[in-house]
This record gives structure tokens, C-alpha cells and sequence, in this order.
């Protein structure tokens, strides 16, 4: 099934970003680890109830890191998918929780409600007619009925649409369904969560640089390996671009590269998937760390902040 993986952010600080997505938001913490590259930050996984692909967002939360800026070559906006009837439930809920947020818009004909996190990440929810129909989790706040539904999709600061198009077409799956101004819409087969990216293009924007509340990457979906491999050689093959070698993140097995506008982007494989080191009814409750950080767990657990204590 094309679309995206998960999403990768940065945030500044741990607290409140953890408080945000997983009590404002009603998110799942599906997940709780630390950056393999950096052990003494936490890595997030938010998403529904087993972290199904399309549905994650993950953050690396870097204490004083620096704001980042918007511009060509990042990630414009993440939405959500919500049932269309719940927007206004959301609108309320922004507004009494304090949440910055902007007006009902309509793009491509759907319903968007735009919003930002604590660190200013570009977000929005847009209303899906019976996406009331799809799984949901729910964390006792949110009530079913209007949580999220994982990812609706993305939206792309570009210069030119063209050979990144190239890749969403022949290497993802997706196809140009329609343009809005200047926005291009693709989507991927089906109905799947995250099968819409938005190029919106623009030659008149500064290039963007990253701090926190910008997106880090963004990861599209291989059912397996043999996927993945097929994918990285058109990559090779046909767009003349460098892909890493597979790097096993737990979770999914991940290979890099960036697109030509700038972008990182990442295939990462369904399998084996978030219940891999335990159960789902306890995902994100335990500290997971890979086998070679474990000789180290105690000493980690003593420079990472206790969550559940600094937002009780």
C-alpha cells in the first residue's frame, strides 16, 4: 500500500512536546526510545493504537535547539485526518485549550483547520468523510468519535515540482490528481492514511533552514525489504540519486536519501513493526532502547526527564 510511513519532527524541549501530542492531541506514545545517534535524547513515536504506518509522528526533541524557519526545500505543513463532523468539535477544543490556530479554510474542496504545536510545527486537521468509519484510538480526553485518524498527508516548499514529482510518481506510487494555484496534489492509491503529498510551488521563497518545529524527514512506505530494494534501485537507476545503505531502526528497516529539492526523505518497510519488543496493550510505557545502548540503560534513564511526573 503506497503513502507515507511517518513523519519526523524536531522539538525543543520534551515536556511540553510529549503534554501536547499526547493530551491535546490524544495520540498514542506507541513508542518511548532515544535517538540511536544521540542516547541522551528521546526519540517519540506518536500514533493510534499499534502504530500503524500512516499514522506516526516522531520527534527528537533537542533541548535549546533554535527555532527553525520555513522556507524552499522543507515540509510546508503535516495534516491529519479527522471526521469532517469533528472540526468544529477541534475548533472548540483550540480554542479553550489555548491552542494557536487559524480559520476553516477550504483546499482541493475538503474542509482544513491549520494549527501549530508548542515549538510552531505547521500542522492542520482536514475533515474526511467517513473517516469516522476508520480505527481511532482514544485516550480517555479526546472522545473516539472525533480523534484522529492518522496521517492525512503533507505539503512541500519547492522551487520546482518537476523531478521531485518524477520520484513521487514512478518510485511511490502516486499520481498528479489535480492543482489548485500553485499547489499540485498527489495521491496514492486507495484511501490509505498519508496518501496525499501537496508541492506547493514557489520560485519567490527564501530557502528554509531547520531548528525545532521543523520537519526532520519524512519516510514512505515498502511493504518489505524486496520493496525497498526495488525502490532504492530506481532511485539509482532512473533519477540518478544516491540512496544509503538499509539501517535497522527496530521498528523498520530505513534507507535515505534526499530528493532533488532538498528534502530528506526515507523508505522505510512495514515490517516488523512497533510490537516487535512488546505487547501492544503496553506500547510506550516502558523505555526501549536497541541491544548495544542497553549496557548503558541506567545511565540514560538518569539524564532523560521523567514524562509522566513533569506533566502530572
Amino acid at each position: 500500500m503506497p503513502g507515507i510511513h511517518h513523519i519526523t519532527a524536531i522539538a525543543a524541549d520534551p515536556i511540553p512536546n510529549f503534554s501536547f501530542y499526547t493530551r491535546d492531541l490524544g495520540l498514542r506514545l506507541v513508542k518511548k526510545t532515544v535517538n540511536f545517534d544521540d542516547p541522551a535524547t528521546y526519540h517519540f513515536y506518536y500514533g493510534d493504537e499499534t502504530g500503524r504506518p500512516g499514522t506516526i509522528l516522531t520527534f527528537f526533541p533537542c533541548e535549546g535547539v533554535s527555532p527553525g524557519h520555513q522556507g524552499i526545500g522543507e515540509t510546508h505543513q503535516t495534516a491529519f485526518r479527522v471526521p469532517l463532523h469533528s472540526l468544529a468539535y477541534w475548533t472548540r477544543r483550540f480554542a479553550e485549550k489555548g491552542i494557536r490556530h487559524g480559520a476553516l479554510e477550504t483546499r482541493f474542496g475538503e474542509s482544513v483547520l491549520p494549527f501549530t504545536d508548542p515549538d510552531g510545527t505547521a500542522l492542520a486537521l482536514v475533515g474526511v468523510r467517513e473517516a469516522e468509519n476508520e480505527p481511532a484510538w482514544s485516550n480517555g480526553e479526546v472522545p473516539v468519535e472525533h480523534a484522529i485518524r492518522g496521517f492525512h498527508g503533507v505539503t512541500l516548499l519547492l522551487d520546482d515540482a518537476n523531478q521531485t514529482a518524477g520520484i513521487l510518481t514512478d518510485v511511490f506510487g502516486f499520481t498528479e490528481t489535480t492543482r489548485e494555484g500553485s499547489v499540485i496534489r498527489y495521491k496514492a492509491a486507495g484511501d490509505a492514511n498519508g496518501g496525499v503529498v501537496d508541492i506547493y510551488e514557489s520560485r519567490s521563497f527564501p530557502r528554509g533552514y531547520q531548528g525545532s518545529g521543523s520537519v526532520h524527514h519524512i519516510a514512505f512506505r515498502a511493504a518489505d525489504d524486496a520493496e525497498q530494494s526495488q525502490m532504492a534501485q530506481k532511485l539509482i537507476h532512473n533519477h540518478g540519486l544516491h540512496p544509503t545503505e538499509q539501517m535497522d531502526r527496530n521498528y523498520f528497516r530505513s534507507v535515505y536519501f534526499r530528493e532533488p529539492g532538498g528534502i530528506l526523505f526515507e523508505i522505510a518497510t512495514d515490517i516488523p513493526g512497533f510490537t516487535v519488543d512488546e505487547p501492544a496493550a503496553t506500547l510506550g510505557r516502558a523505555l526501549k532502547l536497541p541491544s548495544f545502548l542497553e549496557p548503558h540503560r541506567a545511565e540514560i534513564e538518569d539524564i532523560l526527564p521523567d514524562l509522566e511526573a513533569a506533566v502530572a
